[in-house]
């Protein structure tokens, strides 16, 4: 009986990978860099190898990169769309701490309008906030990725991006929240104002709200690859890889050059223009060290520090003069 050739075909972006199996040979791993991966499926059902040919979709568990983004304060209006379905988001291990958090902050902005600015600390200027706020529910929902604005959200700018390179950021890109805990740029919500900082009536500080869920989800959500930190102190302390994901985990700070200090313009433009590099370029690197070299091919300028023992992530500093 001759040798049985079974080819599996596992589809990912940028990179599509064709493993051929034999019983005669050792497996032999091929990699293809194709965008019509539909084209290459029905190119190797016809090509010419020995023994019978399958080709076959596999799905892919984990993102080869999981970039981990603070929200912003300031965001879009929510629009007309459909309201918010809370178990339509991502991450459903989520889904109880959500509701407990959307019933305390719609309560809360419902009654005292006066007590619902100090809890949630916003200005006078920002009075109408809470009014939103108390009408959440029902309040048209759009995709994350439409919600929030800001200066890392515009150096990011999702909406420029190509039909790749969003696909890309559907899958890598996680955004925490004091009010969803993290979710997905695809996830539809609406307009709203509470930081990780707050602390609601009844339910206490948000970011000790969020670190049990949190600790539960995210490890199978950053599946085997490389998870690159990119939030501020409040919602970086809702959730801290620790083990083996802390070893894989490259948080990064953006200083500016000459007085090695954080710039708060600097740090959001650069890491939202890093970001949309990654996803443009269709870069995936595996590792901490990999991400230096790859960030360092993209002309930055980058020190790091490898942890000093394992269960510690990598601290990578990315050194700025001007943002462009």
């Amino acid at each position: 009986m001759g040798s049985r050739t079974t080819v599996t075909l596992e589809l990912t972006e940028p990179v599509t990978h064709v493993t051929f199996f034999s019983r005669h040979r050792d497996v032999r791993v091929v990699r293809f860099h194709a965008d019509d991966a539909d084209g290459l499926v029905r190119a190797l059902g016809q090509a010419r190898v020995r023994g019978p040919v399958r080709c076959r979709r596999s799905s892919i568990e984990g993102v080869p990169v999981l970039v981990l983004l603070p929200p912003s304060e300031g965001k879009a209006s929510s629009g007309r769309g459909a309201p918010l379905k809370p178990e339509s988001l991502s991450l459903p291990g989520l889904t109880a701490a959500r509701e407990a958090v959307l019933t305390e902050l719609v309560e809360l902005c419902a009654g005292d309008e006066d007590k619902a600015r100090e809890v949630l600390g916003l200005s006078e200027g920002l009075r109408g906030e809470v009014a939103k706020n108390a009408e959440l529910r029902t309040a048209g929902a759009r995709p994350a990725g439409e919600i929030y604005t800001g200066v890392l959200y515009d150096a990011l700018g999702l909406a420029s991006l190509d039909a790749s390179a969003k696909r890309r950021a559907a899958r890598s890109l996680l955004v925490f929240s004091g009010l969803w805990g993290a979710v997905r740029v695809t996830d539809r919500i609406p307009s709203y104002r509470c930081s990780m900082g707050v602390k609601l009536p009844g339910l206490g500080a948000l970011g000790a709200h969020w670190r049990t869920p949190m600790a539960s989800v995210l490890p199978e959500v950053a599946g085997d690859g490389l998870v690159l930190d990119l939030r501020s102190a409040a919602y970086a302390a809702a959730w801290k890889p620790k083990g083996e994901v802390a070893g894989r985990t490259a948080s990064v700070r953006v200083l500016h050059a000459p007085t090695r200090k954080v710039v708060s313009h600097f740090n959001k433009a650069t890491k939202g223009r890093i970001v949309r590099s990654l996803l443009t370029t269709g870069a995936a690197p595996k590792g901490p060290a990999e991400l230096v070299e790859v960030l360092r091919d993209l002309g930055y300028v980058v020190e790091a520090e490898a942890p000093a023992r394992a269960g510690q992530a990598w601290s990578l500093d990315v050194l700025v003069t001007e943002v462009h």
